[in-house]
């Protein structure tokens, strides 16, 4: 078989990339994935994603997308990258692209003063990274709240992905419209750091421009239930999605002042009496979250970690569903 070249990918591989994941993952690359595809990769608030790709002449053999992620720790902001999109054409299966690709990866990106990856591999994929270095950090604390009781054996029986796609809701407000506010949210996001808010672990470094990036793209429908008097006061983010037969409500963020759970409590109430779901989901450090959110026992993806600049894993994580949803 031919060698063949690795390099850093260009906006002219964009058609390529997308026939690719085609060809590898079996999608279908209508308009609407490509969107999404633009939004993840290019729109992103922390900055483009760098990619990199295997080439056999003209041909994409294999490719590797790391998206720009940003932290902050103890008020400095600590740049990352999330290990997302990867595909390997079948006719190349076996010759280590994957591997090598993310390598390839980790090595250029710490000459740019990347700290670490992060990402949630399923039980296929993470025998692979933990192979490259990856080390588990442990799981997330998944909580949930029942919206009625007749909701409880479907949760029971929610045990498969949740679609990619949002189901249309009319709950709440739309979310790039409370986003639009730009003087509102940003006193907000300087009220939720404000005191007596707790000490927290290393967190997603949350901008008015981060906010309308992640949470106003039409394409996955967001919705908001915001505080009485404004966004100011706080707002709860949110898309209703099927998993299965039971419809969830993917709680992205609650964003309250210096982390009054009153409010918070106030805003996940409400948003489980308008959603029409059968429960909430999010992600929490608490065992028993505002608004009635319990830890479920042994549930919730695996966070896992790999050095790039950093030494070691952050002591403790701060995240929410909307760090680390998949799409």
């Amino acid at each position: 078989m031919a060698e063949l070249e690795y390099r850093r990918a260009g906006d002219a591989d964009r058609a390529a990339i997308l026939e690719l994941l085609r060809r590898s993952l079996g999608r279908e690359v209508d308009d609407r994935y490509q969107d999404l595809f633009a939004w993840k990769h290019v729109e992103n608030a922390f900055g483009p994603s760098p990619a990199w790709v295997a080439c056999d002449g003209d041909r994409l053999a294999g490719l590797r997308v790391l998206m720009r992620w940003e932290f902050l720790a103890d008020g400095r902001v600590v740049r990352a990258v999330r290990a997302v999109d990867t595909a390997t054409d079948p006719a190349y299966q076996g010759r280590g692209i994957f591997t090598r690709l993310t390598l390839h990866a980790i090595d250029e990106l710490a000459d740019e003063g990347v700290a670490f990856v992060f990402n949630t591999p399923n039980d296929q994929s993470r025998p692979g990274y933990l192979k490259m270095g990856w080390e588990v950090v442990g799981q997330l604390p998944t909580l949930v709240r029942p919206t009625r009781l007749r909701s409880i054996p479907r949760i029971a029986q929610a045990r498969v992905p949740a679609e990619r796609w949002s189901t249309p809701s009319a709950a709440g407000e739309d979310a790039a419209t409370v986003l639009a506010d730009v003087a509102g949210v940003d006193a907000l996001l300087a009220r939720v750091d404000g005191p007596p808010a707790p000490a927290a672990g290393i967190r997603t470094h949350m901008t008015g421009a981060y906010l309308r990036w992640r949470f106003g793209t039409p394409l996955l429908g967001y919705r908001a239930v915001v505080a009485p008097g404004g966004v100011v006061n706080g707002v709860a983010i949110f898309r209703v999605r099927a998993r299965g037969q039971a419809k969830e409500v993917a709680l992205g963020a609650v964003l309250v002042p210096a982390g009054d759970r009153r409010i918070a409590g106030r805003l996940v109430r409400t948003v489980a009496r308008v959603a029409d779901a059968d429960y909430l989901l999010a992600i929490g450090t608490d065992r028993v979250g505002p608004g009635g959110l319990v830890r479920l026992p042994r549930v919730g993806p695996l966070l896992t970690y790999r050095a790039v600049t950093a030494p070691a894993p952050p002591a403790a994580w701060d995240l929410t569903l909307g760090d680390i949803e998949l799409f």
